[in-house]
């Protein structure tokens, strides 16, 4: 096994992205199918690499870094199980690492880019700057060592950057397919159990704090606990009756919210933050926040209401 400490080298030269792709000799085309290809497919943390992503690929990089792993199922089978050894293993460190699988019977012109002296190879790269990590086929037990090791030399270098999880596309024809990620969280929902699912969530989050979709289940679930067994009517005129009382209008903007009432839910808020002030104002506003997230910070009405939120404080 190869592993060298990180370094900064040279950037990438992607001259030969800007010139046509020479398939090699004897091998597919570019976009052929590789025969027995065994790293095909992507997960939440692993992508496969072609020209029209490897420059987005290596920007994600100035966040977090990349380990590209180059193989060629053709040329040699085993580069391409430890393609897909670094692909299984991917998930399991949540974000720390984005995997990017390049067939280089595919994809040659990224293996000249890179000026790929042999495979096997996995290169990782940070803030868009490569380097060699390992060159040999090893055991999955000897890659998730080193792995952990260079996960523990990156923390220790001050470098805790975490990507944001892919999103993993339904089997074709799977309608009702769950993102296994949040398999547990959403079985806890379809049981009722509230608790256990803001529980799961929490888990998510707190393994990566970058995992949007983790966050937004998170804060709709604690709107779930926060209005459970709670009797809505009298909490809509409790809210009603007393219009500047903090956690009467909070509680009544997640029953809004659950009922599917959006916009009433925001508006009730960035009211109550125009008419308060100090910790009752900070109060109103913190789960208005919350209540954005529960949304989803690209949803329409959540641009709108951050808009009117930013106007309501300043």
């Amino acid at each position: 096994m190869t592993q060298q400490p990180f370094s900064r080298p040279g950037a990438i030269d992607l001259g030969a992205l800007q010139r046509p792709a020479q398939p090699p000799a004897g091998g597919p085309g570019p976009g052929a199918p590789a025969d027995g290809a065994a790293a095909a497919g992507g997960t939440a943390y692993s992508v496969e690499i072609g020209r029209d992503n490897f420059q987005s690929t290596l920007e994600a990089s100035m966040h977090a870094p990349v380990l590209l792993a180059f193989y060629s199922p053709t040329r040699m089978p085993e580069s391409a199980q430890l393609a897909a050894d670094v692909r299984t293993l991917s998930d399991e460190f949540e974000g720390r690492f984005l995997v990017g699988l390049v067939d280089i019977d595919t994809a040659p012109e990224i293996a000249q880019a890179m000026q790929i002296p042999s495979i096997p190879l996995v290169v990782a790269v940070i803030d868009g700057r490569p380097q060699p990590l390992l060159q040999d086929v090893v055991p999955l037990e000897q890659l998730r060592t080193m792995l952990t090791q260079v996960a523990q030399q990156l923390t220790a270098s001050g470098l805790t950057g975490r990507h944001q999880p892919r999103r993993v596309e339904a089997p074709e024809g799977d309608e009702e397919y769950v993102d296994p990620r949040y398999a547990a969280a959403q079985d806890a929902l379809g049981e009722g159990d509230i608790d256990r699912a803001v529980a799961e969530y929490q888990k998510l989050v707190d393994a990566n704090p970058a995992d949007a979709e983790a966050a937004a289940g998170l804060a709709m679930a604690k709107v779930l606990q926060r209005t459970a067994g709670v009797d809505a009517d009298a909490a809509l005129a409790a809210a009603e009756a007393e219009p500047d009382n903090v956690e009467a209008q909070t509680l009544a903007a997640d029953l809004d919210l659950v009922m599917g009432r959006v916009d009433e839910a925001f508006q009730r808020l960035i009211a109550l933050v125009t008419r308060a002030a100090g910790d009752e104002r900070n109060a109103a506003r913190e789960h208005l926040i919350g209540l954005f997230g529960a949304v989803g910070n690209e949803d329409p009405r959540v641009l709108s209401g951050r808009r009117a939120l930013a106007s309501a404080l300043f």
